[in-house]
């Protein structure tokens, strides 16, 4: 039996490790480690819930065993792993993704632990197989948000910009303009947030290096 429980674990790991790699591969928040020992984590409760307790239950009337009271607790309990992969930062949420990865790397971990393999494996590569589809049209269709800072000296300086970006097809959605006194005079600051074609990426970095004139670019974000 021992064995066999082995077994489970096992491969809720290789499983979790699997997405794991993946994640690695996209640079993203949660990875191997991360997704190994959650399915490996998930697995094990559900084999303690399932087998931890009988020992103990058996000879008494009185005594009630519901093997999916752990295995419900880890799905609340992988919310909090999942909220700390979900960052909010210049109006724009990021990880939804890989916190949805990790939610269902539990759920891959319970059922190698219910002995549920080949559903297992199968939920794997769907999951493998949306993440991937998911990259390959996010750079294809997908945009890009960006934060471009620059100084004008003027405020027509700023509004020309503007104008040019939107010719561009580029969606202004955020902005802030800060003067700055000198000794040589004002200059505005200026930061837009902005939207881009991920596959337009490269090509309008070097629009913005090269086009506008009397318009120093600060950083892009």
């Amino acid at each position: 039996m021992t064995e066999e429980l082995i077994i489970r674990i096992s491969i809720a790991a290789m499983l979790g490790g699997i997405i794991g790699l993946e994640r690695n591969y996209r640079a993203k928040e949660a990875g191997f480690r991360t997704h190994f020992l959650v399915a490996l984590g998930s697995a094990l409760f559900m084999v303690i819930s399932q087998y931890g307790f009988t020992s103990g239950m058996t000879g008494s009337a009185k005594v009630s065993f519901d093997p999916s009271r752990i295995a419900s607790q880890v799905v609340t309990g992988i919310g909090f792993i999942g909220a700390g992969t979900i960052i909010f930062q210049k109006h724009v949420v990021k990880g939804l993704t890989t916190a949805a990865g990790v939610w269902v790397t539990a759920a891959i971990g319970l059922a190698c632990g219910a002995g549920m393999y080949i559903l297992a494996t199968a939920a794997t590569f769907f999951v493998l197989l949306c993440l991937e589809i998911l990259s390959v049209l996010l750079n294809r269709f997908g945009t890009r948000n960006i934060s471009l800072t620059f100084t004008a000296p003027n405020k027509a300086g700023i509004a020309t910009t503007a104008t040019k970006l939107k010719q561009e097809g580029i969606k202004i959605f955020n902005y802030s303009i800060k003067e700055q006194r000198t000794a040589e005079g004002s200059r505005y600051k200026v930061t837009l947030e902005i939207k881009v074609r991920r596959s337009q990426y490269e090509q309008k970095m070097a629009y913005f290096i090269d086009e506008f004139a009397g318009v120093s670019i600060e950083s892009i974000e």
